[in-house]
């Protein structure tokens, strides 16, 4: 039996305290901002007194037929459904539904989720396996609940507007109704500038939000709105003990079975291999699974060949030839990276301020033309299992000098960070001295954009007044909630749990989503199973870093699948030449288009600071380049959502 999955794009309106009316009109509107969701079908439901209203775009993955049609309801229309995502243990819930005396009229995994709700309520959703969002009418309740997957692979933002719920896979979905005003928020833009992202519950827009991942969000007649969580990684017992050789067995295992259900799909499939271990690992097990060659894309620069560190090609070739895969290279020059950033800016809704957005752009668009509707990711394995160098540097080094100047008397404390000052030593020596004065956590994250002190400068007098208490208490709250469930969790667990509650969803999953569903790609992430991920969290650093080696346990679990060169290389990332290029081919451009920002013009930056970054950059004092990206990223977003009409 086939899986009604489909990956989509989902709107609605709840009008509970706002005079019904014939909003279809604007509906299907904000709903076709998102056709390139879902190009295969559309739909809309309108409820008798008008109170509610959702839409719907499909892009058809499983179950080509009009029996995915949606919104779908339950038998009798009390219950209404639009769904977003795919549940891998669909068929499972769906035997012990018939069992229970339902009649189903599709294969459809939405109508599965439709009976499990009204048999269980909201606690359907703790049950439901895999990647999701979707919104959900219950007539004879009359609440409007929404819900997004464990791990936050699927968005869903909203917006209270005059006595209206507004919900949208997107944001631009929500900005083409003609209540919703689009503004900055300045508390989101400080917490962008140290994130390169916005952490939920905030969006970059005022007045609009995103739902966290494990979270499910109900709004009842009266407008009261109620948002609890309903699954996390610490859920589940962690060991005190394990045998080495038992966690490569399970890693193993676990993975293997995630890559099989991943594998569903009526149309073709295929993955993004870069050549480091995970993505050769999906091609690995992917490989077994197939009778054709599998597809596989990826993405190299004009001008930068094997001496350059990011240089990916020749080892995604060797794994390529390895599995026999069917191999597409797309090269991509600098002038193509900045002719793109508008449309990403469009395509990111909201700016998320890694590089790597560049790269996973051209290769989605690439797959997209070679036919394939669905392809595979690495991304969650180095958050899991402790895969990037900076967590093994801190690991070994970082984390012990902390605590011996946690130890420190505060005078003393306080005194070495008003003598860095005095000094001029680095900024982040001088913000790491202030962090261990004040109390704040060492680690706040791997893509730190601006410290406290660089922001310090870099914004206005007037942005700093309305930056709200910054980014801080958000990382303590998670540092909070992992050492009161887990209080003996080590330094890794820590960088991990921090990693898996704000980066990976809200920038390296918003990535992933925003640009291959631009391109109607539907993008898989099988390290990202939440059985593994709360697995691979629970096991202690010992058994993920040895001797500087980084993913220890995941290497020696895929080690018989594939060539030792790749398990055996450093870990590269989707690296662009950045650097490079905003110092030399794109920095008049780059400087231009930073000295136009209206972000400047409107009083939010000191602009002597940032020419001063620009200064450094170019004679090579330091690489701001992640840096200026942001900004960059921002003033585009800025210019497309602030300045201009919303594209429909």
């Amino acid at each position: 039996m086939s899986l009604g999955t489909q990956m989509c794009g989902i709107v609605g309106i709840y009008n509970y305290a706002a005079t019904g009316r014939d909003d279809i009109s604007v509906l299907t509107r904000m709903r076709d901002t998102m056709v390139h969701r879902g190009p295969d079908d559309g739909g809309v439901y309108r409820s008798e007194d008008r109170t509610v209203l959702l839409g719907h775009r499909r892009l058809s993955i499983l179950d080509l037929s009009s029996a995915g049609h949606q919104p779908m309801s339950n038998a009798d229309g009390t219950i209404w459904l639009t769904f977003n995502g795919e549940i891998y243990n669909h068929a499972r819930e769906r035997t012990r539904l018939l069992e229970r005396g339902h009649h189903f009229r599709s294969r459809t995994d939405t109508e599965t989720i439709i009976y499990l709700y009204q048999e269980l309520g909201l606690d359907c959703i703790p049950r439901l396996d895999g990647m999701f969002a979707f919104g959900l009418w219950d007539q004879q309740q009359r609440r409007l609940v929404l819900a997004r997957d464990r791990l936050g692979k699927k968005p869903l933002y909203y917006t209270v507007q005059g006595g209206r719920l507004l919900f949208a896979s997107e944001i631009k979905a929500l900005l083409a109704h003609p209540d919703v005003r689009r503004d900055i928020d300045p508390e989101a833009l400080n917490l962008y500038l140290t994130f390169a992202n916005t952490p939920a519950p905030w969006t970059l827009f005022a007045g609009i939000h995103k739902l966290p991942p494990a979270h499910v969000l109900t709004c009842d007649r009266a407008g009261r709105i109620d948002v609890q969580r309903y699954w996390s990684t610490l859920d589940r017992s962690w060991p005190t003990q394990i045998d080495e050789a038992e966690a490569v067995s399970e890693v193993r295992r676990l993975l293997g079975a995630s890559v099989e259900k991943r594998m569903m799909a009526d149309v073709p499939i295929g993955c993004f291999l870069s050549g480091g271990v995970d993505s050769s690992t999906n091609v690995a097990l992917m490989s077994r699974l197939v009778t054709e060659p599998l597809r596989t894309f990826s993405v190299g620069f004009e001008g930068f060949g094997p001496e350059q560190r990011f240089y990916d090609l020749p080892y995604a070739r060797q794994v390529a030839k390895h599995f026999g895969c069917n191999h597409h290279e797309i090269m991509v020059t600098a002038r193509e990276c900045q002719d793109y950033l508008p449309e990403l800016a469009a395509q990111q809704d909201e700016p998320i301020g890694d590089p790597a957005c560049l790269p996973m752009h051209f290769v989605s668009k690439a797959a997209h033309e070679h036919g394939v509707k669905v392809v595979l990711v690495g991304e969650g394995s180095d958050e899991v299992f402790g895969g990037y160098e900076d967590m093994a540097r801190f690991v070994n080094r970082s984390s012990r000098r902390w605590e011996q100047l946690k130890r420190l008397p505060a005078a003393a404390r306080w005194a070495l960070y008003f003598g860095s000052k005095a000094v001029g030593a680095t900024d982040g020596r001088t913000d790491l001295l202030r962090r261990a004065a004040v109390g704040e956590p060492l680690y706040f994250g791997l893509d730190v954009v601006f410290w406290h002190t660089e922001k310090q400068r870099l914004l206005s007098r007037e942005a700093k007044a309305l930056g709200g208490a910054g980014a801080a208490p958000i990382v303590m709250r998670y540092y909070d909630e992992l050492l009161r469930r887990h209080p003996g969790a080590d330094a890794l667990q820590q960088m991990s749990y921090v990693e898996l509650s704000n980066r990976l969803p809200e920038l390296l999953l918003m990535r992933v989503d925003k640009l291959s569903m631009a391109h109607s790609l539907e993008a898989r992430a099988p390290f990202l199973d939440s059985e593994l991920v709360a697995y691979g969290l629970s096991l202690p650093q010992s058994l993920k870093i040895q001797a500087g080696r980084t993913k220890h346990v995941l290497k020696r679990a895929v080690a018989s699948l594939l060539p030792p060169e790749i398990t055996q290389r450093s870990k590269q990332g989707f690296r662009v030449p950045l650097p490079a290029w905003l110092a030399g081919e794109l920095a008049p451009w780059a400087e231009s288009v930073l000295a136009r920002s209206p972000l400047r013009k409107r009083g939010l930056f000191n602009d002597q600071e940032i020419e001063r970054i620009w200064r450094r950059h170019k004679s090579g004092a330091r690489d701001h380049s992640f840096d200026l990206w942001c900004l960059l990223n921002l003033t585009a977003w800025y210019e497309q959502w602030i300045e201009r009409p919303v594209t429909t």
